[in-house]
């Protein structure tokens, strides 16, 4: 079985909202406009890369990223990873030619099925809806968080509101930095 990772950038109070400068939403660019940047606490997204053997996406992502990531040097691993969009709308002519191998799942029952086959693990990147029924369904194995100093109020939240039972985590790794970033890497205990 195959290891899921949510990978995400969190504000303190949960917002993981336009975190890059994505035209049209209310805090767009949280990351690099209200916080220093320090390369030390960006060190675990080029490990990501390295470990990771897929990439999944929901479709709001994909089709943010897909237009950007496959020429950017910063993420010219993902590039010839073979990557997974779960979207029930998105058609083979909406993928883009120019980042590799993609298929697209149509529900979270075909992510279980991801996740039973052989390989290393699968990073989730973006995604707020996705990951809140990922984690809903006890597919999520692993959070990769970076907690910025900052509270947003508004915005897409990483986990849900489901009223559900606690789920235990288990610390693995974690840093404070200079700018106030927090690394925080969680198990999820089973």
């Amino acid at each position: 079985m195959r290891t899921l990772i949510s990978t995400a950038f969190i504000s303190l109070d949960g917002v993981v909202e336009a975190p890059g400068g994505e035209a049209g939403y209310r805090n767009a660019g949280w990351t690099f406009k209200d916080v220093e940047f320090l390369p030390e606490a960006f060190e675990i997204k080029g490990r990501e890369q390295k470990e990771a053997s897929a990439m999944l996406l929901g479709r709001i992502s994909y089709q943010a990223f897909s237009p950007v990531w496959p020429d950017m040097e910063d993420f010219a691993d993902y590039k010839v990873m073979p990557k997974y969009v779960v979207s029930t709308t998105l058609t083979g002519d909406d993928l883009v030619s120019n980042w590799g191998e993609t298929t697209i799942l149509r529900s979270i029952d075909d992510v279980a099925a991801l996740k039973d086959t052989e390989g290393g693990p699968i990073i989730l990147h973006g995604s707020a809806a996705l990951n809140r029924d990922l984690s809903d369904a006890g597919l999520i194995d692993r959070y990769h968080l970076l907690v910025f100093p900052l509270l947003l109020g508004a915005g897409k939240r990483l986990f849900s509101a489901t009223d559900k039972d606690a789920q235990k985590l288990r610390l693995v790794e974690h840093e404070a930095y200079a700018n106030g970033l927090q690394k925080q890497v969680f198990d999820v205990v089973r």
